[in-house]
């Protein structure tokens, strides 16, 4: 049920501990783990190695633009963004290059043996300080056009996709990493904009989706991430969706208000919540213990969103098609470049 952090560039004997807790689902990397991919691989090689008995996720926020978690080493991506403001002018190549962007993404962080790069943004652009260039385009049909694209390139890839931040961060100001955010819209107005990213990306075949630590009290008194109204009757029941909820990083400082970690975490389960993201080392031993005495995430469901047979990063280098795509985002998008 828990996806932590760890905070070095390789295993100290106390993220052992943690990881060989079965409650323990998987880890989430983040520049603070990775000075290059030679040993960014030894470290994923090294959690493996922890875990190699059942069903465990190596996660990434591998967005491009100003979320890239690993640099060196790896393709520089565009921000989603700059895909958005080229399909105002050029619709098709847009769509294109949505596609073969997730494609290149996934493609390398497969080739590492990273599962799941939580992808893409399906918020809106509409000015919120957390989501900015991180999201395609302010109109839904546009941004859900291109989240459409960017699921069938990961999956070319053989990597899971994962909705972020359902129902819609990109619409409020509020960065929920330092302050609370509160939506004042109703359901229906939601459905006429934000949903329609998401709704689209389940139906294009999206296996996860991660909640947004935000109010929207026309709907519930909780916020998304702990509101049952939102995942099991919205999400679950009108909606129809099967896949996994992924509850946001119960660091952030919009979870806060349900109280201390093991009240985060208690509400995130208890809303229907089945991974949740506890990203500060400095929590992790607090999340750990208190989910001691629970059943961990069914195998059957972390397994679903392991990463498919990949190609290593020398036979990578070697398919025309990768430098193609990167040629391709070098001559339409600005500044990307392979490094």
């Amino acid at each position: 049920m828990l996806i932590i952090g760890i905070s070095g560039k390789t295993l100290s004997d106390e993220d052992r501990v943690w990881l060989a807790a079965p409650q323990v689902s998987g880890v989430i990397l983040f520049s603070r783990n990775c000075s290059n991919r030679d040993q960014v691989t030894e470290l994923i090689d090294d959690i493996r190695m922890e875990r190699p008995d059942d069903p465990f996720l190596i996660c990434v926020d591998q967005e491009g633009g100003p979320v890239q978690r690993f640099r060196q080493g790896f393709t520089r991506l565009p921000a989603l963004a700059q895909i958005g403001e080229l399909h105002d002018s050029k619709p098709k190549l847009a769509v294109a290059l949505a596609e073969e962007h997730a494609w290149l993404m996934a493609s390398e962080m497969r080739s590492i043996d990273i599962d799941l790069s939580f992808a893409p943004v399906a918020d809106l652009a509409c000015g919120n300080l957390a989501v900015g260039p991180r999201a395609f385009h302010a109109d839904p049909a546009v941004a859900s056009e291109l989240v459409q694209a960017y699921t069938r390139g990961m999956h070319l890839a053989g990597m899971a996709v994962t909705l972020k931040h359902f129902p819609g961060h990109g619409s409020v100001i509020a960065d929920t990493h330092f302050d609370t955010a509160t939506d004042s819209r109703t359901l229906d107005e939601l459905r006429r904009s934000d949903l329609i990213p998401f709704v689209d990306g389940f139906a294009a075949g999206a296996e996860a989706i991660m909640l947004a630590h935000v109010n929207y009290p026309k709907i519930d008194t909780m916020a998304a991430g702990f509101s049952n109204v939102w995942i099991g009757d919205i999400l679950r029941k009108e909606l129809g969706y099967a896949g996994i909820v992924i509850g946001d990083d119960i660091g952030m400082a919009a979870a806060e208000a349900m109280g201390g970690v093991p009240a985060r975490i208690e509400a995130h389960l208890n809303a229907g919540c089945e991974l949740i993201l506890a990203c500060s080392p400095s929590l992790v031993e607090e999340s750990v213990n208190a989910t001691a005495h629970l059943d961990a995430c069914p195998a059957a469901r972390v397994e679903s969103l392991r990463g498919a047979v990949a190609p290593t990063w020398e036979a990578l280098e070697d398919n025309p098609k990768r430098d193609e795509v990167i040629a391709r985002l070098a001559e339409f998008l600005p500044e990307p470049s392979s490094k």
